[in-house]
């Protein structure tokens, strides 16, 4: 009771925040709040409304509704592929223009997290921000030993709101796939159920932590890439203190210029870092957007935010990198394969449809210049094919498509002439070839033949239960063809041409046979006043030619 009393009060704020912003249409057009019976009584809708673009009203519905829909703009500002651009440049802005919250709940969050007073943990901590995000916002601090900080802190009741909205949100989208189709065949409720998962993690400062380390680890050894360190004792589950970086933002593109950054160079060395982390690491940084990029002198740059990581396993590596070099070569098999080791096949997935729709994405793609292709364009049209054949993607692939997007939504603006796949290609044949190594081989043939041997020490004991079964009565014998609707479908084609003919023949008999009749009695036949020969050879000339049509479109002559 006490959610749906919680849910309630949420979807009425929803709604309001929706009508004072010039979207009570929208409202007006939905039956939920109906159903509902949210009064939506002395709403007021602001006096500027007219003057306000489409995107600014947008942006300030969101920044409204708080953290959830702050992240929900997020996502969707990396697709200006199917928003209009005035919507993107306006989202763009949620990135690092949130409402700040008061210093004096930055205080009390600090120490009751760390159970020591500011002055205790820190010489001096600035108290306007740095930044303010949707979860947290970010403060400058020096340590007492010295060192300079940037201390993230959680917003106040952050988790519950985001608790109540994602709650919402699940039930909106299982309510969606019931009623529409297009929702079910994109999985909507899956969507969301995992764009909650990821959310929850980054409420968690301590994974953020984790993944910091992990990442800055695996990056020593990758030139002109910067991890900020990570002070743990100063860190906790709604409290993280990491090395202050000094330099410029991706998206202060003005102080780029003024600096003489080679912008071209910082695209490239971008791309060649996240590909690494993609294709060779396997962990990745899943939230590279202009505000969590920062260029430091000698064009070095540093990942900051590491709240939203991406996770590949070496099948899963492997797999992506064939599924990229058989996009590359125009393999519509070695796209199929990739596709059916990525994703969970169900029987019922027709293959021929399946075969089509990728032979048409091929045909899109074919003859277009690779400079003009957009790899995270590419990824994510084979997962609308997936949906639409009930493939199911594993959410990491899901977060890869999104990645890339971000990405090349990045380094297109810092270089458009730059064609992010055919950077990839070789990233994607490196792992193939480490795929096909000797020792690889070696330890693959090891792990098959012990698996092998533990499946083989077992048949007596599944042999035995086996023969239970059928002794019981309980073994159950399913026979399924994947393609027996198509097959039934011909069989029943070809009998009715069958059919048609044999007609055909019948009535060509019957007026042989009048024909004849009518020679030896001398006279002519009329069925209803109608002459019976002539009126036959009408209707089978129609006949004839119907069946000679069919034939000739058919295209099987």
């Amino acid at each position: 009771m006490r959610r749906r009393i919680r849910h309630l009060q949420r979807y009425r704020d929803i709604a309001v925040v929706f009508v004072r912003h010039g979207f009570g249409f929208l409202v007006g057009e939905s039956d939920l709040l109906q159903r509902l019976r949210i009064p939506l009584r002395g709403t007021v809708i602001e006096d500027d409304t007219d003057r306000k673009t489409v995107g600014l009203r947008i942006r300030n519905v969101i920044q409204e509704l708080g953290p959830t829909f702050i992240k929900l703009g997020q996502i969707a500002s990396t697709r200006s592929d199917l928003l209009p651009k005035d919507i993107v440049e306006q989202l763009e802005k949620l990135q690092d223009q949130v409402e700040p919250f008061p210093f004096e709940q930055v205080r009390d969050t600090i120490e009751s997290e760390l159970g020591r007073s500011i002055e205790e943990l820190f010489a001096s901590l600035e108290r306007q921000p740095l930044a303010a995000a949707s979860i947290g916002q970010v403060h400058r601090g020096v340590l007492t030993t010295g060192e300079q900080v940037a201390v993230k802190i959680q917003r106040p009741q952050a988790a519950e709101s985001i608790r109540t909205d994602l709650e919402i949100l699940a039930d909106l989208a299982a309510l969606a796939e019931r009623r529409f189709a297009w929702a079910k065949r994109l999985q909507v409720e899956t969507m969301i159920a995992e764009f909650g998962r990821s959310l929850r993690d980054e409420l968690d400062y301590t994974k953020e932590a984790r993944n910091t380390e992990h990442i800055a680890s695996q990056s020593k050894g990758v030139a002109h890439i910067f991890v900020p360190a990570v002070y743990l004792p100063y860190s906790s589950k709604k409290v993280i203190t990491m090395q202050y970086v000094e330099g410029i933002r991706l998206n202060q593109e003005d102080q780029l210029l003024a600096h003489g950054f080679d912008r071209v160079r910082i695209a490239r060395r971008l791309i060649q870092a996240m590909f690494q982390q993609i294709f060779v690491e396997g962990l990745f940084h899943a939230d590279p957007h202009p505000g969590n990029l920062v260029i430091m002198p000698g064009e070095i740059i540093a990942f900051l935010d590491f709240g939203m990581v991406g996770r590949l396993t070496p099948e899963m590596k492997h797999h992506f990198s064939g599924l990229i070099i058989s996009l590359m070569r125009q393999n519509t098999d070695g796209v199929m394969k990739a596709i059916s080791r990525i994703g969970l096949m169900d029987d019922e997935v027709n293959i021929t449809e399946l075969r089509e729709d990728i032979d048409w994405l091929r045909t899109r793609y074919y003859g277009v210049p690779l400079s003009q292709v957009s790899l995270g364009g590419i990824v994510n049209d084979l997962f609308e094919v997936a949906y639409k054949h009930r493939i199911r993607v594993p959410p990491d692939f899901i977060l890869l498509g999104k990645t890339l997007l971000t990405l090349e939504g990045v380094v297109v603006r810092l270089d458009p002439t730059i064609s992010i796949v055919t950077l990839a290609e070789p990233f994607g044949l490196q792992l193939l070839m480490k795929r096909f190594h000797p020792n690889v081989w070696a330890a693959d043939f090891i792990r098959d033949v012990t698996e092998f041997g533990e499946q083989l020490a077992n048949v007596p004991k599944q042999s035995r239960e086996l023969i239970s079964m059928i002794k019981k009565g309980r073994l159950h014998l399913n026979v399924g063809i994947p393609e027996l609707d198509e097959i039934i479908g011909k069989l029943d084609r070809i009998g009715n041409r069958i059919a048609f003919s044999i007609v055909l023949l019948s009535f060509s008999l019957i007026m042989m046979g009048l024909i004849i009749g009518t020679s030896i009695a001398g006279r002519r036949t009329f069925l209803m006043n109608v002459p019976a020969i002539e009126a036959g050879f009408l209707v089978a000339a129609l006949m004839l030619v119907w069946l000679l049509l069919a034939i000739f479109k058919s295209g099987r002559f």
